[in-house]
């Protein structure tokens, strides 16, 4: 059987022509890359990595954080711990300025995904970024809406004939073009497995609603237009086969590699986050956010591959100040490490990831907060994808040896799985194509959750 791995490869090396932009850069541009809707920096983690194991300066590589990642419920109104469109922009707009200024570049590239691509549409078309953006590339960004129906939720930021996405997709010459030049265009895209470009509205949560958008609504008239297929929502901005569209696109030749190599020496940081309150339901209390957690404790453990077991006293601990910033941690390749966050108003959450193979400042923690539903079993454990999502037709995965992990559905749509083991204190694994995480569980009655947290 084909490999999905050789099935995306295959198309990629049909699409290099028309991907091509020209001669290699003899410079490596600055890029900048933009994280979509509630997410953060930290989803670009792998992507720089392959930008670096091809020979990208990592001061080259940035990737910003929005401090509201959220899109409002409607553009126009304010809402508490959500940016609109405008924001966000002059938010990019402004790092955009930070890169330039330390780099000493003329112009950037900028690389985002989904919500992220619309600050980026908007930047170039309305904020000044023609001059300063040689190149977009656009993964996974609903170009023409989640949906595209006439009187629903027509001032949201995602509804195709609303009046922000009208603005962007309006003509901008003779040939009907969609996006601004001089900048060249790229969007990324699945041929059906993405969740916010489907006829059908199951992932908005109406699986009757006839959408009027169709698989091909992230592509852009005058732009190049690339197929990933089976590729999910994400996975057209942050796997293998999406760097090296990408890389193609804005050096005009192949990567070297879409492995990532390791370094010798691994230094870790980040930043530790927390979570806002909905307006729609302040109980919840769980609005992504990226703004610091000053006050909250961190300690860092390597732990056992096999069994989660911590090998001997913390490796790092450290107070977090108001910058919300942690590290550096010297790690070891090789070693597995557990991330535990205390703060208060939060669980304790032990974060559990595979070895880094190479250095990065975007090793972002946030800890949970433990819903009253999840209150009733003795543990409780959360295996998460932040770079993808679980499809039970196409990958090869288990949760503590439930295969597929509960909630998983057909369809790319789903990114977590929960757990609520019983029992005393165990190891506990999460395996997703080839990629393992062992942990293990944590007593809810003192207010402690175990996250098994993919990196591939």
């Amino acid at each position: 059987m084909t490999s999905r791995r050789q099935f995306l490869g295959a198309a990629l090396t049909l699409t290099a022509t028309a991907c091509t932009t020209g001669p290699f850069m003899s410079e490596h541009p600055p890029i900048v890359f933009v994280h979509g809707n509630g997410d953060s920096a930290a989803l670009w983690q792998t992507t720089i990595w392959r930008f670096e194991s091809n020979g990208w300066p990592r001061d080259r590589l940035v990737a910003i954080d929005l401090p509201y990642p959220l899109a409002r419920a409607e553009n126009s109104k304010p809402e508490p711990g959500r940016t609109s469109a405008a924001e966000s922009m002059a938010f990019l707009r402004s790092e955009v300025d930070k890169v330039l200024a330390a780099t000493g570049a003329r112009q950037v590239v900028l690389v985002a995904n989904s919500r992220g691509g619309y600050a980026v549409r908007n930047y170039i078309q309305n904020g000044g970024g023609a001059a300063k953006v040689s190149h977009a590339i656009l993964g996974g960004v609903p170009n023409h809406g989640v949906w595209n129906v006439p009187g629903r939720a027509p001032d949201n930021e995602f509804a195709g004939n609303g009046p922000f996405l009208q603005a962007l997709n309006a003509p901008k010459n003779a040939a009907g073009d969609e996006v601004t030049g001089p900048v060249k265009w790229l969007t990324l895209r699945s041929d059906n497995n993405d969740k916010y470009a489907q006829p059908l509205g199951t992932w908005i949560g109406d699986p009757k609603l006839n959408t009027g958008v169709t698989y091909a609504g992230p592509e852009l008239k005058g732009a190049t237009n690339v197929v990933l297929p089976r590729a999910d929502h994400r996975e057209v901005s942050f796997s293998p086969e999406a760097f090296a569209a990408t890389y193609r696109f804005i050096t005009g030749r192949e990567p070297r590699t879409v492995e990532i190599v390791p370094e010798d020496r691994v230094l870790l940081r980040g930043k530790v986050t927390g979570m806002g309150v909905s307006s729609t339901d302040p109980a919840s209390g769980n609005v992504s956010n990226n703004l610091p957690l000053p006050g909250a404790r961190l300690e860092v453990y390597a732990v056992d591959a096999a069994t989660g077991q911590r090998q001997g006293a913390a490796v790092h601990t450290q107070v977090i100040g108001a910058d919300g910033s942690w590290g550096p941690l010297q790690a070891q390749r090789g070693t597995p490490y557990e991330f535990v966050v205390g703060a208060p108003g939060y669980a304790t959450t032990h974060i559990y990831r595979s070895p880094f193979a190479r250095s990065s400042h975007y090793v972002h923690l946030r800890p949970e907060r433990i819903p009253e539903t999840d209150r009733s079993g003795p543990s409780l454990v959360i295996m998460t994808r932040p770079r993808g999502y679980f499809d039970p037709a196409r990958d090869r995965m288990a949760f503590d040896g439930q295969t597929p992990p509960p909630g998983a559905l057909p369809g790319a749509g789903v990114s977590s799985s929960r757990l609520k083991p019983n029992g005393p204190q165990r190891a506990v694994v999460a395996e997703f194509n080839g990629e393992k995480v062992v942990g293990r569980t944590w007593p809810t009655a003192n207010n402690e959750v175990t996250v098994l947290e993919l990196t591939y």
